[in-house]
C-alpha cells in the first residue's frame, strides 16, 4: 500500500530519495562523460558516452519531478553531495577495463535500488522512477567487452574481481552513512512508512536487510562478467 502523499514524514522521505536519484544521475553522466576518454577504440568512445547521454536524460526527469513536487532540486540533492562524491573519490577507475566495471556495478546496483524503492511511492513518483529504469540497458557492451578481455588475458580476472568487491564495498558504506543521516528516507526504503510492524525490526535494521538483498544480487552481476563476486 502506498503511503499517503500528505503526511510530512512522506513528504520529506520523497524529496531525500529524488534528491539522492537526482545526484547520483549527475554525477554518473559527468563520470562516464570522463571515462569515455579511456576508451581505446571509437567504438567504445561512442557507448560509453551514450551510456552518459543517458544518465544526463534520467537527471532531468527527476529534476523535474522535484520541480512538479515544489522542492528546489538542488536543495534536495546537496544532503547527498557528500556520500555520492565520497564513493567516486574512493573508485577511481585507472584504465578502460576498471571504468567498464564500475559503469557496469553502478548500472545494475542503481537499478536494484530503484526496484525497491518504487514500491513504497505515490504513483506518479513510482512512474518517473520506474521510466529512469526502464532506460537503461547498456551493459550488453560492457559484459562482451569484459568477458572478451578475460579471455584474451586471463590473469586481469583477479584484479578485476577485486575491484568489483572494492566498488560494492564502498557503496554499501556510503549507503550504511546516508541512512544514519536520513532516518525518513531509510524508513522509506523499507516500507517501514507503510507498516512499521511488519517485521519487527527498527528502520536501520531492516535498511540493513535491504543491503543484504543488493548485496546478494552483486554475487549475480560479477558472474555476468566473468568474475569472482
Amino acid at each position: 500500500m502506498t503511503p499517503s502523499a500528505t503526511t510530512a514524514s512522506y513528504e520529506i522521505a520523497v524529496t531525500d530519495l529524488l534528491g539522492l536519484v537526482a545526484y547520483g544521475e549527475l554525477t554518473a553522466f559527468e563520470r562516464l562523460a570522463s571515462d569515455a576518454g579511456l576508451a581505446p577504440t571509437l567504438d567504445g568512445k561512442a557507448q560509453v558516452a551514450g551510456m552518459a547521454a543517458a544518465e544526463f536524460g534520467h537527471f532531468r526527469k527527476v529534476h523535474n519531478r522535484l520541480t512538479e513536487l515544489g522542492t528546489e532540486p538542488t536543495a534536495a540533492m546537496q544532503p547527498f553531495v557528500a556520500a555520492v562524491d565520497a564513493f567516486h573519490e574512493h573508485t577511481k577507475p585507472s584504465g578502460w577495463l576498471e571504468s567498464l566495471v564500475k559503469a557496469y556495478i553502478g548500472d545494475t546496483l542503481t537499478a536494484d535500488f530503484y526496484r525497491e524503492a518504487a514500491h513504497f511511492l505515490d504513483a506518479d513518483s513510482r512512474a518517473v522512477v520506474e521510466a529512469v529504469l526502464e532506460d537503461m540497458g547498456h551493459g550488453t557492451f560492457v559484459v562482451e567487452h569484459v568477458r572478451a578481455a578475460i579471455e584474451n588475458d586471463p590473469k586481469i580476472s583477479g584484479r578485476l574481481a577485486l575491484w568489483g568487491r572494492r566498488i560494492m564495498g564502498e557503496a554499501l558504506t556510503q549507503a550504511q552513512h546516508i541512512a544514519t543521516q536520513r532516518p525518513a528516507l531509510a524508513a522509506l526504503l523499507t516500507g517501514a512508512l507503510t507498516a512499521p510492524d511488519a517485521d519487527g525490526g527498527d528502520d536501520l535494521a531492516r535498511f540493513g536487510k535491504m543491503l543484504t538483498r543488493l548485496t546478494e544480487a552483486h554475487g549475480a552481476r560479477m558472474a555476468s562478467l566473468g568474475l569472482s563476486a
